[in-house]
């Protein structure tokens, strides 16, 4: 049961052990509850036979018995629902980040930012709700009323039909709108999550809408998004509420058939005026939380989107291998390559090249021929389809990924900086690295150019993601992190496309003293970048079309060469 409860509600083991403690709970307040309508039904009892100064104290006493047991189910079931529910959303949004650490890369290049931030954040406070307002009350609910409905039946059975009759009724309405609400839910989230895109995109990509003059453009488009939200949950409500208010309605039937049974009954004598009384008291109690539960029911219902999503990340196979890396030196072998993104996109075909232990390999190629990729899948963000990918005859798809990422030094051509100090950004490539060691990589990155200029030095902070630098500023924190963390194989993907001259030389300079023995991938547009290679593979359309060292490639007078000329033009173009 406890698994079947995970499954059904993206919980963990300790969630679904304290969803079924807070149904239990829900159970027995509901019962407490109850405990008064029994008290009354002996009071008029003892009034109609004029005994109630003979049974006085021991009313005193059961009132008190009532309260004290209300008080203890109450406290009992608050703390089952809802202390324990705001643990769980917490263990879920742990429990996500998780996983999403684990997943490969592939799967975050098919969700959108706006999405997942919503799953953690909006889901789990949906799902904190559905735990503490409406499962547990369902549960309970149901539970007491079969408890109290079984109980009328030995009182008197046609009155316990007369009143009941009206529930299952009421409780199929509501359950047949399942897949109705689903299908609203899913459009009001499709909705949600377009809205949620288009506000991030503007702020993201507010410099270039002004730049263009397309702001006013652009949020016509993004009001009707906001429009199309606001309609979908109009939409959604009524939806509900039409199944909801009808399920109610028939509801208040039973208390119109039990009084309508029972006039009959008591007129033909064949039911006492106290019975029928307690039925009266009990129907018009026991379907009040009836209601509310057939609210609940609905609010159960429509949680299934989100957990779908949650279930969605959840269920994602993650990447996984040994955690002992096996490898014989660094050489990275690309034996017969071949990867997708995907179906029917292939980025990389039979790719085959090995980059040695020692000496820089480069690159190159048009754009989209499938460099990116074949750095990406070198560390191991996403797994090849087909081939097998070595790192000193270690298979790295069988090496467990954050170990296989201890060996790599990377600098991406999209650097990601923390709104944080220049320090404790270039720390990121080692946590335990000292002032003194952060500094040192920093200036073997050039970084102390503009960091001693500023405010603070070192200790400034620069912004979210480095708002306060230039792009070739950026580009060096990033570079000095690769340096912080010294790897045996760096991956350079256009280190140094965002500096000038000047600092593109001193990189440099700095990197030929970093790679003594070291293997070294490099992705790079510009030749001259790569004109000091030890060797240069260009790709071509997902395929190797040359490699060799980059004389041997001038002479074959192909791809390499060609480009080589092409840029050697460019750069004598000047402005007439």
């Amino acid at each position: 049961m406890i698994e079947k409860l995970q499954k059904k509600y993206a919980l963990s083991e300790q969630g679904a052990k304290d969803l079924i403690k807070g149904c239990i709970a829900c159970v027995f307040q509901n019962i407490s509850f109850m405990f008064p309508t029994s008290l009354l039904y002996f009071l008029v009892r003892d009034l109609m036979n004029n005994t109630v100064q003979e049974h006085g104290f021991l009313y005193l006493i059961g009132c008190a018995v009532c309260i004290i047991f209300i008080i203890i189910t109450t406290y009992f079931q608050y703390n089952a629902t809802y202390f324990a529910t705001y643990v769980e959303s917490g263990v879920r949004r742990i429990t996500l980040a998780e996983r999403l650490r684990k997943i490969p890369l592939s799967f975050f290049g098919k969700k959108d930012l706006a999405d997942l931030t919503s799953t953690i954040m909006a889901d789990c406070t949906f799902l904190e709700q559905s735990f503490s307002h409406f499962i547990p009350e369902l549960a309970g609910s149901i539970v007491s009323t079969i408890l109290i409905s079984i109980s009328l039946l030995f009182f008197d059975w046609r009155m316990a039909i007369a009143s009941l009759w009206v529930m299952p009724l009421s409780f199929a309405i509501v359950g047949c709108s399942s897949k109705v609400q689903e299908r609203l839910n899913q459009k009001a989230m499709d909705a949600k999550m377009a809205c949620a895109d288009g506000i991030q995109e503007c702020i993201e990509t507010i410099r270039d809408l002004k730049a263009n003059n397309a702001e006013i453009a652009y949020l016509k488009g993004l009001e009707e998004k906001i429009r199309a939200v606001e309609k979908r949950s109009i939409i959604n409500e009524f939806g509900l509420a039409a199944f909801v208010v009808s399920a109610s309605l028939i509801l208040k039937f039973g208390i119109a058939s039990a009084a309508l049974v029972g006039s009959i009954l008591l007129i033909q004598g064949s039911l006492d005026m106290l019975t029928f009384f307690l039925f009266l008291l009990v129907v018009s109690r026991l379907y009040d939380p009836l209601q509310g539960a057939l609210q609940n029911l609905a609010a159960v219902i429509s949680t299934r989107t989100n957990i779908n999503r949650m279930s969605e990340i959840l269920d994602h196979p993650i990447q996984q291998g040994n955690n002992q890396l096996t490898n014989q030196g660094y050489d990275i072998v690309f034996d017969h390559v071949g990867f997708a993104y995907n179906q029917n996109e292939t980025v990389l075909k039979d790719v085959t090249f090995t980059a040695k232990q020692g000496e820089v390999t480069a690159l190159v190629g048009p754009s989209g021929g499938g460099k990116t990729t074949v750095s990406r899948l070198a560390a191991r963000f996403w797994d090849a389809d087909s081939g097998k990918i070595t790192v000193g005859g270690m298979d790295i798809s069988q090496t467990d990924p954050e170990k296989l990422l201890s060996l790599y030094s990377i600098v991406f051509q999209d650097v990601t900086l923390f709104d944080n100090t220049i320090l404790e950004n270039i720390r990121i490539g080692r946590q335990d690295a000292s002032d003194e060691e952060v500094i040192a990589a920093a200036r073997l990155a050039n970084c102390e150019e503009f960091a001693e200029k500023l405010p603070e030095k070192w200790h400034t902070n620069i912004g979210e993601n480095g708002c306060e630098l230039s792009g070739g500023e950026r580009q060096r924190i990033s570079i000095a992190r690769a340096f912080l963390k010294n790897a045996p194989i760096i991956l350079l993907d256009e280190a140094t496309a965002s500096l000038d001259v000047e600092n593109e030389t001193l990189i440099q300079m700095a990197l030929s003293r970093l790679i003594q023995d070291k293997t070294v991938l490099v992705i790079a547009h510009r030749m001259r970048t790569v004109a000091g290679a030890d060797k240069i593979v260009v790709l071509k359309d997902g395929l190797v079309a040359e490699q060799g060292s980059p004389e041997e490639l001038m002479n074959q007078n192909g791809i390499y060469a060609h480009m080589v000329q092409l840029q050697n033009t460019a750069q004598n173009w000047t402005l007439s």
